[in-house]
């Protein structure tokens, strides 16, 4: 098959590319020698964003999902193992192959950067009239679409801490789903709630968390992991959108909960489900949880549930 002919493309088109270029990086200001006033430049915070947001990648996948160059690459995680900012474990699945990952000093040092990156943003969005954000933030899809971002799996979905706003999304969307899809009533959504300001008001950042998945700059899934005692954490509050389902997120969630409590140092994980929820149940079982008790209630709903308590040793 012969090689399509190229698509002629006029000095005014390149122009144009190469002057939006100059003018939003100065909008943004990447130009800066140090990204965020920090001691990082745009690549290495690049990195470290990955990591924070990403479930333990290979080098070789940043290197492809950044286009940085392999040598670059290496030389900048050695820095950061020095640091103590990231760290390498052996695969499970092939012991030469190492997964990257932020140490505890790592995900504290790139917190306050995430942070003010979000403010930065907020502060130059807040300069566009109301009227003209939608105009700006559809454009920016529109970009994204065509030069193809969407088009890997892993760039269709981002995994971040929660923020002001989340916990009122959290309660809202459990309440609205489960009286959708299993007829809870609004008790339902009363404990939701009673959970959330439990996790806002004892927040021990050392060892609980809470991810939001956003895809598009809309919150698509959630998952809570809290404290239960020194030894024993549970994972609490897992939904995902029913337009986000088959991306991986509850997947990816419990293995971020697995990830973070082995970290923090605890020996197992606990949850509450419900024998109905046969998706999650799916979801917790292949990730190596295993059910240890059942009980019969009517706790939000006018048919008989069956909660399930599962546990999965770290």
């Amino acid at each position: 098959m012969a090689d399509p002919t190229p698509v002629a493309i006029s000095p005014d088109s390149v122009d144009s590319v190469r002057r939006f270029n100059r003018f939003y990086t100065r909008q943004i200001g990447v130009l800066n020698e140090h990204l965020l006033d920090s001691p990082f430049s745009l690549s290495e915070m690049r990195v470290l964003y990955e990591l924070a947001h990403r479930s333990s990648p290979a080098a070789a996948e940043l290197c492809d999902e950044l286009g940085l160059d392999p040598g670059y690459l290496s030389r900048m995680l050695r820095s950061y193992e020095k640091q103590g900012l990231v760290k390498r474990t052996a695969s499970k699945a092939d012991a030469r192959r190492s997964l990257l990952s932020l140490t505890q000093k790592g995900q504290k040092t790139f917190a306050p950067y995430e942070a003010r990156s979000r403010e930065q943003v907020a502060t130059w969005l807040a300069k566009v009239l109301p009227g003209h954000q939608k105009r700006l933030l559809d454009a920016m899809r529109t970009i994204e679409g065509v030069l193809g971002a969407q088009s890997d799996v892993h760039q269709a979905y981002v995994l971040r801490p929660h923020r002001p706003g989340d916990m009122g999304w959290i309660v809202q969307r459990h309440g609205e789903l489960y009286w959708q899809e299993q007829h809870y009533d609004e008790r339902f959504e009363a404990l939701v709630a009673e959970i959330v300001a439990k996790f806002i008001q004892n927040f021990d950042p050392a060892r609980e968390r809470c991810w939001v998945a956003e895809k598009d700059g809309v919150n698509v899934g959630s998952v809570v992991l809290v404290k239960e005692s020194a030894a024993v954490a549970k994972l609490r509050l897992l939904l995902v959108e029913p337009a986000a389902r088959g991306l991986g997120i509850g997947k990816r969630f419990v293995e971020e909960c697995a990830r973070f409590a082995r970290e923090a140092g605890y020996n197992k994980i606990l949850l509450w489900t419900q024998s109905e929820l046969l998706v999650a149940r799916a979801i917790y079982q292949r990730a190596g949880f295993q059910k240890i008790a059942e009980e019969n209630h009517q706790s939000w709903s006018r048919k008989d549930l069956v909660a399930e308590t599962w546990e999965l040793k770290l």
